[in-house]
């Protein structure tokens, strides 16, 4: 900039730096050398001296501010016509010539340029126009600082109060009631109205305030409750007012495990209970930030325990097992996650289904019961994870744990027998007797929903910086972040995750193990049966380890080590194919065609999942297995003891086992309906 007032800065130039006046004498590059009045030189960027807050050039008039484009736009288009003309008598002025006038034109003689001062072509141009020469001049400067913006009528852009002219203390009480309106029932405008009124009066006196009419009354409320949900949903108006005053900020995480989120909530669906009610199940879910991958989910029937927060540490260190009847397109082997890489760790990836194994470093929670209590933050401190708690009534903190619930409940929840909608303005008639499936059953189409609705679906918060057009799904995320940031679990060995797994204390007896009306038995038990485990304070009885969510086994601490004991009634569930079983298998996979080897298969696994999810059980399909247990069928196991935690020196073949004859509930109408 020089001191004749253009935007360029030359040697020789002074300009006011750090606190005194300094002279250009150089200009090299990006760089500036300066030399002080006491004759110091010194150099710095051009980027530092022209942000330095006292930098100025001496002696140039300040910079032309810009126009604001944005603004000229949402002028009424008269307002905008207006400033145009009146830069075309303002560029005369200055010029001698019109805007977009051709080249050669001649001037007016009145706007000569060098026959008339600029006062004189000022005063012709307020005469043409029938204005003052003040107004005129007035133009001239203000279209020098502001360009056109300098030109617009400001009464059109002048901002007014939303409120208008009301008494500021009639305002007031207005915000005040609404505030008390956020924690009751909602209600109407002329409730306000009347608690307004009651307020304004008991503050002020009565009839010192001038009250508005009742249609301006409406007219405020309707202004300063805007955003507020006032008289809309009691829950968002809560939500609303419980937001930070603050911006948002985006939770961050560059590799996977760098922040877990943990939290519950009761899921919108029924489910049958073990007692045979229909109530809703509690789902508890682990989110990596990272990836957005879930990394593990549990269903409870009434409330999740402390127990389940360790537990669900312990299926997140894991890999994910194939379970049976699942397609071979949700295996890790055929994704793009890298499956090889992992293998080498641990030869259990053979086998495990895509979904990553993710080690966390912080896991954040909430202020639940659940997750405060020492088994699990003995879990976590043992594990080398970092517990980080949100803030009470904060659930920003862990906003991402928060939307997923949200996500589940549209992609999964929605379509399954029993949905009840998020709240009883949207939930249909005689939801309870359209629940059909238990917690076991829901469990397995969730477990298989997160590989194939969740883990490969593209996710709106995947998305590539250099490329934000393309969104990722978590498992892509999870191998683009292995490969920028190194990362390669350790997973967890089987006795870590026996010790994570819930203990009960049970009697080893000579039938084995009964646990939840399940009897486990292993011929490693003998040499313990009937004996005392050591544990006085237990009574004798001995540690037993199990999963809730897999029925199948469980294991059982002794001094020579861990014991696996299987469910004695696990051969009836896995007893080989009949004849008649082997043919519908055929007619299901006929039926199915599937090839196992791409993305289009995931889908169609996806869209039978949700089909299966919406209509319950397969009858037929439960028939045939049915059948198939029954030609399977093993002796029928002697008569237990009565007790399930004392020895039983007699053992379970002291009583025959008697025929149990089962008597149904007599029902007049189905009996009515017999005989019709």
């Amino acid at each position: 900039m020089t001191a004749g007032g253009g935007s360029v800065l030359r040697p020789g130039d002074w300009v006011t730096f750090d606190g005194g006046e300094h002279q250009v004498v150089a200009l090299a590059g990006t760089a500036v050398r300066l030399r002080s009045a006491a004759g110091a030189e010194s150099v710095v960027l051009a980027s530092y001296l022209m942000a330095a807050p006292d930098f100025a050039v001496t002696g140039a008039e300040p910079l032309p501010e810009m126009e604001p484009f944005g603004l000229l736009e949402t002028l009424p288009d008269p307002a905008r016509a207006a400033a145009v003309e009146w830069q075309r008598h303002v560029v005369e002025v200055e010029t001698g010539l019109p805007p977009g006038a051709e080249p050669g034109t001649p001037a007016r003689p009145e706007y000569d340029l060098v026959s008339r001062t600029v006062v004189e072509r000022a005063q012709a141009k307020a005469d043409e126009l029938g204005v003052s020469l003040r107004t005129v001049m007035d133009k001239r400067s203000r279209y020098a600082r502001q360009g056109l913006w300098g030109l617009v009528d400001q009464r059109l852009v002048r901002v007014r109060e939303a409120t208008g002219r009301a008494d500021a203390r009639v305002v007031a009480a207005i915000r005040q009631v609404l505030d008390n309106q956020t924690q009751v029932s909602t209600g109407t405008r002329s409730r306000v109205i009347r608690r307004v009124v009651k307020l304004v009066e008991a503050t002020h006196g009565e009839g010192v305030v001038p009250l508005p009419s009742r249609n301006t009354f409406y007219r405020l409320i309707d202004t300063l409750s805007a955003g507020r949900h006032a008289f809309g949903s009691a829950v968002t108006r809560r939500q609303t007012a419980n937001r930070p005053a603050g911006p948002f900020t985006p939770t961050f995480a560059d590799r996977p495990g760098e922040q877990v989120q943990i939290d519950s909530t009761p899921l919108d669906v029924m489910v049958v209970l073990d007692s045979g009610v229909r109530a809703r199940a509690d789902l508890t879910i682990a989110v990596d930030v990272a990836t957005r991958t879930i990394c593990a989910a549990v269903l409870r029937p009434v409330g999740t325990k402390a127990v389940d927060a360790s537990l669900l540490l312990a299926r997140m260190l894991v890999p994910e097992p194939m379970r049976p009847g699942w397609s071979a397109s949700l295996r890790m082997a055929v994704s793009r996650m890298p499956h090889r890489q992992l293998l080498g760790v641990d030869a259990r990836m053979e086998q495990a289904a895509a979904k990553p194994v993710i080690v966390p470093d912080t896991v954040v929670i909430d202020g639940g019961k659940v997750f405060i209590s020492d088994t699990f933050l003995r879990a976590c401190e043992r594990l080398g994870i970092s517990v980080q708690r949100a803030r009470p009534r904060t659930p920003t903190d862990k906003a991402i744990v928060e939307a997923t619930f949200s996500a589940i409940n549209t992609l999964f929840c929605q379509h399954l027998a029993g949905y009840t909608g998020r709240d009883v303005t949207r939930r249909g008639e005689k939801i309870e007797q359209a629940a059909v499936w238990t917690i076991p059953e829901l469990q397995d189409l969730l477990e298989e929903w997160l590989l194939a609705g969740w883990q490969m679906r593209p996710h709106d918060a995947l998305r590539d910086p250099f490329r934000p057009g393309k969104a990722m799904s978590p498992n892509d995320k999870y191998a683009s972040l292995v490969a920028a940031a190194g990362y390669l679990p350790l997973v967890l060995r089987g006795e870590d995750y026996l010790e994570l797994l819930p203990v009960a204390w049970r009697a080893i007896n000579d039938y084995g193990i009964r646990i939840g009306h399940r009897t486990y038995d292993a011929p490693e038990l003998g040499p313990w049966r009937r004996q005392h485990s050591g544990h006085a304070a237990k009574r004798g009885l001995w540690e037993v380890h199990y999963d809730p969510y897999d029925l199948t086994r469980v294991f059982v601490r002794t001094t020579g080590g861990w014991i696996t004991a299987p469910w004695v009634h696990l051969p009836l569930v896995n007893a080989p194919f009949a004849d008649f079983t082997w043919d519908h298998a055929r007619r299901l996979a006929a039926a199915a065609g599937l090839d196992d080897a791409n993305e289009a298969d995931v889908a169609r696994v996806l869209d039978a999942l949700l089909t299966r999810a919406e209509h319950g059980p397969d009858i037929r399909t439960a028939r045939v297995l049915g059948r198939t247990r029954t030609a399977a069928a093993l002796p029928a196991p002697a008569a237990e003891p009565e007790t399930e935690n004392t020895p039983d020196p007699a053992g379970p073949d002291s009583a025959p086992s008697a025929e149990v004859v089962p008597f149904g509930v007599f029902d007049a109408h189905a009996e009515a309906e017999r005989w019709l």
